[in-house]
């Protein structure tokens, strides 16, 4: 296999096609989507039975007897027990061994009532398999150690039609009945019970003199968007006073007495031949006729009646990228291989959900698969492509990209356009946050809630892609670097979000360097930027530059409250002893400091008099605490004691009051 050239298509196939046999007269191919498992069954099992799963690895191969044409053939989800229909009344078992050998000796079962058909069967867990017939559904056990099987319930009702999803925690049935097929009732699977929901009808157009068409099966499928259920309904014929087919989506409610309802019109405008997938909960479409994709968001804007929402293409048909595919050449050694390209939309196309295409002709299944970084200049609205990207799986690297190119001169978009763009990304960060929050209180996982998550684009993640463009890129006028940065942090602001110091250091490194010292001051005093340790820091480093950088970080460190010993050490390393004296007096710890910092700290000062002041300062702290002026010995003082006895003498020492 060959890659394609490139070219302007945010739609291709996988790279790595699952292979197998074709179709032939002596080979059938089935598709298990439940397992995601090829099965290619030659000479009715015979000449054997190759089966393949998403990776190569996963390949069986075995031989069964052949005793008739195989209709369906499909494994329990552990792989233990091969489930074969060849006639429209029975299904046949094999065991297999946990080295994936057969047990040659069948066992089967018969379905209930003579005149009774079995439709298709459903494995719903590992030993409970379910018949659909014409006349309502049979649930049985499998008991593989007895080659037996139990019938544990029955559901009658006239089925014309059904369809299946499988879940991880069971999967959904959807049965067909009515006159005209558009009656539906889904039935729930979930670990070994069936829960029954209210049955719906699908509308179906309505043209006088005209007679109703029957609801098809392959019109009607189930698909997972945005972590609900919905039926997905392919309209062909047009409502009166709309053009081309529709698509309906019937959401399954979460109250299990509510009936599906119908909340999304997916607008076509064209007619033909449409297959649908479900891609990273995008709705695609393929539409034969014209050999093209149309995608859609049903969280993307759209007109609403009051009832559903109708949405229009995220933007505008496109094809899939052509695929080519290597191929044994005719040539007599047939060593050598030519490339081939694939005829897409092919009429031999068959389409399984979420994302599957096989061709069963040429031998191959695909996965569909999206590129967002051709969506990006496809959509030219920012705000509409942030928020199509953050419900994308991987677009974490996309949208750092283009809120990089934001700032780009030439690409640069609106300050107004940046700022939704940042409370776009901050209020899911907010989300996440919240989130993270709850789950530590509750010490649970809450697994699907995490995997429908959007993109999380944090503070580092911005700081790191989108603001080191400010490095990179001189050109960019300071004045609109400082606005995008205030806009940022603005929107973490508004959001209760703690906004990270390197935040404010980039900010004030901006300033600093154009020498915009007022405007620095002035997001201080008005606290644009916020108080922090950091900051404070940051600006008694710029004090030699601008010296009332000092006065303001130690009034930001006064109202944090808590950076006392910051403060004292600011105080102390400026040798401003009275003022730090009067400090700690305020903030109440003058009882716990250490004395010996501070006359040591005088002592430097070589000024006499704030060497005294200090000393009798401490001397009456002792007299308070203690009743005794003199200093103890863990408090390692004795050499600030021989030092003001050198300068003022023993007397001017505090007499120690007679004891009482």
């Amino acid at each position: 296999m060959a890659t394609s050239e490139e070219g302007t298509f945010y739609i291709e196939l996988c790279k790595k096609p699952i292979r197998f046999d074709p179709v032939s007269k002596a080979t059938n191919v089935f598709y298990d989507d439940s397992n995601k498992q090829v099965f290619a069954v030659r000479s009715g099992g015979a000449m054997g039975v190759v089966v393949k799963g998403p990776e190569d690895k996963n390949i069986i191969s075995f031989r069964i007897e052949d005793r008739g044409d195989v209709t369906s053939i499909k494994f329990s989800p552990d792989k233990k027990i091969l489930a074969i229909q060849r006639s429209q009344k029975s299904v046949e078992f094999i065991n297999f061994q946990e080295d994936l050998t057969t047990d040659q000796l069948e066992y089967s079962q018969t379905c209930k009532g003579r005149a009774t058909i079995i439709k298709g069967f459903i494995w719903t867990n590992n030993s409970e398999i379910v018949f659909i017939t014409d006349h309502g559904i049979e649930v049985y056990q499998v008991n593989p150690e007895k080659k037996t099987l139990k019938n544990l319930k029955s559901l009658n009702i006239t089925v014309i039609w059904y369809v299946w999803m499988n879940r991880p925690d069971g999967g959904l049935l959807l049965l067909s009945t009515g006159s005209q097929g558009n009656s539906l009732q889904p039935i729930y699977f979930t670990f070994g019970s069936q829960n029954r929901l209210p049955k719906f009808e699908v509308d179906l157009p309505s043209f006088p003199k005209q007679i109703k068409q029957m609801l098809q099966e392959r019109d009607v499928s189930i698909a997972a968007i945005y972590g609900q259920l919905y039926i997905v309904v392919l309209r062909h014929q047009p409502r009166p006073g709309a053009t081309g087919a529709e698509i309906v989506l019937y959401q399954i409610q979460a109250n299990k007495d509510s009936p599906a309802k119908k909340t999304n019109i997916l607008k076509l405008e064209m007619s033909g031949r449409f297959a649908i997938n479900i891609v990273d909960n995008l709705v695609f479409v393929h539409h034969q006729a014209s050999k093209t994709t149309v995608m859609f968001d049903i969280r993307l804007n759209g007109e609403s009646d009051g009832y559903c929402l109708a949405n229009y293409p995220v933007v505008s048909p496109l094809p899939i990228r052509p695929f080519k595919l290597l191929m044994p050449s005719l040539n007599l050694q047939g060593q050598e291989k030519t490339e081939y390209n694939c005829e897409l939309y092919s009429a031999n196309w068959i389409v399984f959900q979420p994302d599957v295409i096989i061709d069963a002709k040429l031998g191959c299944l695909w996965y569909v698969e999206l590129k967002l970084e051709v969506l990006v200049n496809m959509i030219p609205d920012k705000c509409k492509l942030i928020k199509f990207l953050l419900q994308r799986g991987n677009s974490k690297s996309v949208i750092l990209s283009v809120c990089r190119h934001m700032l780009l001169p030439g690409q640069q978009a609106p300050l107004m356009v940046i700022s939704r763009v940042y409370d776009m990304l901050n209020k899911v960060y907010k989300l996440f946050l919240d989130s993270e929050v709850q789950a530590l209180a509750s010490d649970i996982y809450h697994r699907q809630e995490r995997t429908s998550r959007c993109v999380i684009i944090d503070q580092s993640d911005m700081y790191s892609n989108v603001f080191s463009i400010f490095e990179d890129n001189k050109d960019i006028p300071y004045k609109f670097r400082v606005a995008v940065l205030i806009e940022y942090i603005r929107s973490l602001s508004q959001q209760d979000i703690p906004v990270q110091h390197y935040l404010y250091e980039l900010v004030i490194n901006i300033l600093v360097h154009n020498n915009c010292f007022y405007q620095l001051h002035q997001f201080l005093q008005y606290h644009v930027l916020s108080d922090s340790k950091p900051l404070a820091c940051l600006m008694l480093s710029l004090e030699s530059v601008y010296p009332p950088a000092h006065q303001l970080a130690l009034d930001m460190l006064k109202r944090l409250s808590t950076a006392n010993e910051e403060i004292i050490e600011v105080l102390l390393s400026k040798q401003q002893l009275l003022p730090v004296l009067r400090f700690i007096r305020s903030v109440g710890i003058t009882d716990t400091v250490s004395a010996r910092k501070f006359l040591e700290a005088a002592m430097n000062t070589e000024d006499n008099r704030v060497f005294y002041t200090v000393f009798k300062f401490f001397e009456q702290r002792n007299s308070r605490l203690r009743s005794n002026p003199r200093f103890q010995p863990g408090e390692h003082c004795e050499q600030y004691v021989r030092h003001f006895e050198s300068l003022f003498g023993t007397d001017a020492l505090a007499p120690i009051p007679a004891p009482t």
